[in-house]
């Protein structure tokens, strides 16, 4: 039996979150070597949270107008996001849409997605992205490259 697309994107999206979830003991080392990156480097998170990255695609039939208002019948400026959820950024990427990374206990994932399908959904088509802040590995590499 076939599901319909609403449900089976949502589901094949969460599946792509939970199949990259194994591979984060991956990226921070267990024991720290002279040559490695530094075990928390700033802006790292605490234990016991995870980033997720949510595009919020503009729905381009619909008017800026149209979107406000339908996500001011849903309720999203009051429900997102949930307790618990800390907003790290959210920018506004033109041609896209929005972009807004959050930092979350791993618990709360059914939650943000529960609270982006209700009230998000018909303004946004949506995208779910695990996401690490990669910066200070970053300048660490460049400082020592050179």
């Amino acid at each position: 039996m076939t599901q319909p697309t609403a449900i089976a994107a949502p589901r094949r999206t969460l599946a792509r979150l939970l199949a990259c979830l194994p591979f984060a003991a991956f990226i921070k080392p267990d024991r720290a070597r002279a040559d490695a990156p530094p075990a928390a480097p700033p802006g790292d998170l605490p234990p016991g949270r995870v980033m997720l990255t949510i595009f919020l695609r503009h729905d381009e039939k619909k008017t800026l107008g149209e979107i406000n208002a339908h996500l001011k019948e849903t309720g999203w400026f009051k429900k997102f996001p949930p307790a618990g959820v800390e907003i790290v950024g959210w920018y506004v990427m033109m041609g896209i849409g929005q972009v807004v990374i959050l930092s979350l206990p791993p618990e709360k994932l059914r939650e943000v997605n529960v609270v982006v399908e209700s009230a998000a959904w018909g303004g946004y088509s949506t995208e779910f992205y695990p996401t690490y802040d990669y910066r200070a590995f970053w300048e660490q590499a460049r400082r020592t490259a050179g």
